[in-house]
């Protein structure tokens, strides 16, 4: 007969301390990441105004480059930091917006798009999602967040209006540029969005009559009306401030704008 050894008592609790030791140390940086977030969409913003995935494509190429020769690209009078530069695509690199690459014969790190920093680069009808992560971090929506636990105290609570004194909506309705960023953002997340349900999806045939309420610009609705002449008619409600900054639409589709606050 063979006889186990059985565990003794106190490898038991020294295995148990050890496990429940990694359990809080895996928390610890868990809550110290969330902590830190803030700097992941705050470096994102920082590449979109430096325009750096722009820089990097160059119509196409997406060649690997060092935050130097990435500097050099959007910062051509000269000057800069690459150091701090670099410091932010390695941030943005973790979070699988670029990829690294190492030369076997130098400390130089090259970065190239991943096809999540690819969203950022300008198409040729000059939209990206570059605006969408610029419009997200206006001045005017950062000092709402702060003020979010607010709403949890007080239902009757707005932190944007706290903030900044009046509805989102209707206080980019009077800033000018906030309106088109906005505009811009939307623009380039429908238009890829709706150029994949065209391709998938052929609910629209039959339509003669089609409403498209917070259409923005039109874009949407535009497209719909291209890829189905069929349709008679395309309404696009939308605010006032919206409708009035909306481009021109081809005269041979039947296109109206029609000003509604559906909120």
């Amino acid at each position: 007969m063979v006889v186990g050894k059985e565990t003794a008592p106190m490898e038991q609790h020294n295995a148990s301390t050890t496990a429940d030791s990694e359990i809080q140390n895996k928390a610890r940086l868990a809550i110290l990441e969330l902590a830190n977030m803030i700097s992941v969409p705050m470096s994102l913003n920082a590449i979109v105004r430096l325009n750096v995935a722009d820089a990097i494509w160059q119509n196409g190429s997406n060649s690997p480059l060092s935050a130097s020769e990435i500097l050099a690209r959007v910062v051509p009078s000269g000057g800069g930091d690459a150091h701090n530069l670099e410091r932010i695509l390695r941030m943005l690199t973790s979070y699988g917006v670029f990829e690294e690459h190492l030369s076997p014969n130098s400390s130089n790190h090259r970065y190239s798009l991943t096809d999540v920093g690819k969203t950022l680069v300008t198409d040729t009808d000059g939209l990206s999602y570059a605006p969408y992560v610029l419009q997200h971090h206006q001045d005017a929506l950062m000092r709402a967040w702060p003020r979010v636990h607010e709403a949890a105290i007080d239902s009757t609570t707005e932190p944007f209006v706290r903030a900044n004194g009046e509805p989102a909506y209707s206080y980019y309705g009077k800033k000018t540029e906030m309106n088109e960023l906005m505009q811009r953002a939307m623009a380039g997340v429908s238009v890829p969005f709706m150029k994949a349900v065209l391709d998938g999806y052929d609910g629209f045939k039959g339509v003669e009559k089609l409403v498209d309420v917070g259409g923005s610009a039109g874009d949407c609705l535009r497209m719909i009306l291209q890829k189905y002449p069929s349709i008679k008619e395309g309404i696009n409600f939308d605010l006032p401030e919206v409708v009035a900054r909306a481009p021109p639409i081809p005269g041979e589709l039947n296109f109206f704008f029609i000003v509604l606050n559906f909120f």
